[in-house]
């Protein structure tokens, strides 16, 4: 059975990091194009970041672009984000996808976790 398990969410303080973690079983990890999208309260999901099969390739959404790094470890079947320099505005819960498509929209990827969440104080 297909999964994917976020984890590394928490509180922190503006200005902090955290690292998210997203660990797949029961899927072929290097066949998917990896993204994190994340889920404000009242608002819809977002694109954040996706990185390609081998992770030579990475896009961000222009609101986290220079402080948010994503990655990957297809020995570890492991997606990850780096977060730094977070904000108020980055509170959200965040969601690990799998897709075969090389797409920022949700509806395109196959597989979901479960969410982790993150939240900044100000």
């Amino acid at each position: 059975q297909e999964q994917l398990v976020e984890s590394g969410g928490g509180l922190v303080q503006a200005g902090g990091s955290l690292r998210l973690s997203c660990a797949a079983s029961g899927l072929t990890f290097s066949g998917y194009n990896m993204a994190w999208f994340r889920q404000a309260p009242g608002k819809e999901r977002e694109f954040v970041a996706r990185i390609s099969l081998t992770g030579d390739t990475t896009t961000y959404a222009d609101s986290v672009k220079g402080r948010f790094t994503i990655s990957r470890d297809n020995a570890k079947n492991t997606v990850y984000l780096q977060m730094n320099s977070l904000k108020p505005e980055d509170t959200a819960a965040y969601y690990c996808a799998a897709g075969t498509g090389w797409t920022r929209m949700s509806s395109a990827f196959r597989y979901w976790g479960q969410g982790t969440q993150v939240a900044v104080s100000s």
